[in-house]
C-alpha cells in the first residue's frame, strides 16, 4: 500500500520568490541596526564632528566671509554617505566568513539576497544620517537658496550616490578575506572626498594634484550638488551634472557586476 504525498509537500519545498527573500533579509539587516545602532551613531557623529571642525575651527581661515559653510556642506554630505556605507563592507565580510551563507544555501532561500538586505538597510541608515547632518548644517549657518525642484534633484542625486557607494562597499566586503581586510580596503576609499573639491577649490591645490582632483568621480558629483543647493551655474554650464550622472551610472554598473561575480566565486568555493 502506497502513501500519497500531501498536496502541500511540494509547496513546502518550493523556493520563496525573490521579493519575499529580499524582504526577509532587509528585515534582518534593519533589525540588526536597531539592536546594535553603533553604525548609525558613527555615521552621524563623525560627519557632524567634521562639519563643526571645518566650519567653526577652520572656516574662518579658509574663507573669512562666513560663507564657507555653504561651500563645504555638499562635501560633508557625501563624506557622511561614505562613512555610513563603509560598515557594509565589514558586515558583508562577516557573513561571508562566519558560515552563515552556507547555512542559508541549505535552505530554500536565495542566499545572495543577504547582500540586498545589507545594501537596503545601509541606504535607510544613511538617508537618516544625511537628514541629521543637513539639520546640523542649518544650525551652524547653512543657508541654501535652492528651489523645491532643485532640492528634490540634489537629494535624489545624494540618494543615488548612497546606493552606489553602498554597493561598492558590499563588493569590497565580498572580495575581502575577512572583516579586518574589508575595513582596511574601505578606509582607502574614504580618502577620495579629501582629494576633491569637497573642502577647498581645486584651483588651490598643487599643479601635480589638480588633474587628479578634477577628474576623479566625486568632484563633479559634489559640484553638481553644490550648484543645485547654492544657485551656482557650474552644475549646468560646466557640464558637471552630465559628468556626475555618467560616473554614477558607471560605478553602479561595475559595483553590481563585481558584487554578483565575487559572491558567486566565494559561494562556489565553500
Amino acid at each position: 500500500m502506497t502513501t500519497a504525498l500531501s498536496p502541500t509537500a511540494p509547496a513546502l519545498l518550493r523556493r520563496p520568490s525573490r521579493l519575499t527573500t529580499n524582504l526577509t533579509f532587509i528585515s534582518r539587516s534593519l533589525t540588526h541596526t536597531i539592536r546594535t545602532p553603533d553604525a548609525l551613531v558613527m555615521a552621524i557623529m563623525l560627519p557632524v564632528i567634521l562639519m563643526l571642525l571645518f566650519t567653526l575651527v577652520f572656516g574662518g581661515a579658509i574663507q573669512g566671509d562666513g560663507h564657507y559653510v555653504d561651500y563645504v556642506v555638499p562635501g560633508i554630505i557625501l563624506l557622511c554617505a561614505g562613512y555610513g556605507a563603509s560598515s557594509v563592507a565589514v558586515d558583508v565580510a562577516n557573513d561571508m566568513t562566519n558560515g552563515i551563507i552556507d547555512r542559508f544555501r541549505t535552505m530554500p532561500l536565495r542566499a545572495s539576497s543577504v547582500i540586498t538586505g545589507h545594501v537596503v538597510a545601509s541606504l535607510v541608515r544613511n538617508l537618516v544620517a544625511t537628514g541629521v547632518v543637513i539639520g546640523v548644517a542649518f544650525a551652524v549657518g547653512f543657508r541654501p537658496d535652492a528651489s523645491p525642484l532643485e532640492w528634490v534633484a540634489a537629494l535624489g542625486l545624494v540618494a543615488v550616490y548612497i546606493l552606489v557607494i553602498t554597493y561598492l562597499f558590499a563588493a569590497v566586503g565580498i572580495a575581502s578575506g575577512g572583516p579586518e581586510a574589508a575595513q582596511g580596503y574601505g578606509f582607502i576609499l574614504m580618502f577620495l572626498p579629501y582629494v576633491s573639491s569637497a573642502f577647498v577649490g581645486v584651483d588651490t591645490m598643487p599643479a601635480w594634484l589638480r588633474p587628479v582632483a578634477e577628474h576623479q568621480p566625486l568632484t563633479p558629483i559634489i559640484e553638481t550638488i553644490r550648484g543645485l543647493l547654492t544657485g551656482g551655474d557650474v552644475a549646468v554650464d560646466g557640464g558637471q551634472a552630465l559628468l556626475a550622472l555618467g560616473w554614477i551610472a558607471l560605478i553602479l554598473a561595475v559595483a553590481i557586476v563585481w558584487t554578483a561575480l565575487a559572491f558567486r566565486a566565494r559561494a562556489g568555493r565553500r
